[in-house]
């Protein structure tokens, strides 16, 4: 009988801690899983965000090599279209441009426009082809847009310093070049053509 009641006490004590046990396991497994606030979230930047971050770098920074590779990664976020169709049509333009076959290149980045017409390095490409067949007015009125779309793009307005100082308009080429300079202030060609336009222009005034 003692036998009995002393074998029952110890069933009777192993159920009990199984019973603790299982109540602990489901607790401790789900105090390890993370919060739903905890869960880190990647955000993904715009392209115009990251942009605007290059340039307030490139704005900073006083080494012309460590400024060109800035301006670099600028380069290759204008380069970007949202149209996969318009990204084919300016390597082609490109590889066209290559080749010198110019006319061709035209027509490619005649498509682009009108395909992307807010696509601004679209516009400056052909701003670039058509200064290459000079055929200044068009290369203007081309850069007239892409600075519409981009006041900041660097490169348009050297193209655009360029064609007012072929045209004699030293004054507003040396405008242009300091517009360069106040986003691209390490920009050495804009540097020695600020110099030398200053020096020609005071040179005419004495």
């Amino acid at each position: 009988m003692r036998r009995f009641a002393f074998l029952y006490s110890l069933l009777w004590a192993i159920l009990i801690a199984s019973a603790v046990f299982a109540g602990i396991g489901p607790a401790k497994a789900q105090s390890d899983e993370p919060a739903t606030d905890e869960v880190a979230t990647t955000v993904t930047k715009s392209r115009s965000e990251r942009i605007d971050e290059y340039f307030v770098e490139l704005k900073r920074e006083p080494q012309a090599a460590s400024a060109r590779r800035i301006a670099d990664r600028i380069w290759a976020e204008w380069r970007k279209s949202d149209s996969a169709t318009s990204n084919q049509l300016m390597q082609w333009a490109n590889d066209a441009i290559r080749d010198k076959r110019y006319y061709t290149a035209l027509d490619l980045l005649d498509q682009v426009t009108v395909l992307s017409p807010e696509f601004a390095e679209g516009w400056n490409r052909r701003a670039t082809l058509h200064f290459m067949m000079d055929n200044h007015a068009k290369s203007m009125a081309d850069i007239h847009v892409v600075l519409q779309l981009e006041p900041r793009h660097f490169g348009a307005l050297m193209g655009m310093a360029s064609i007012l100082t072929a045209a004699g308009s030293d004054e507003a080429a040396l405008g242009t070049y300091l517009k360069v300079l106040e986003v691209y202030p390490a920009m050495r060609e804009a540097q020695k053509r600020v110099g030398e336009l200053s020096e020609e222009l005071t040179g005419d005034e004495i």
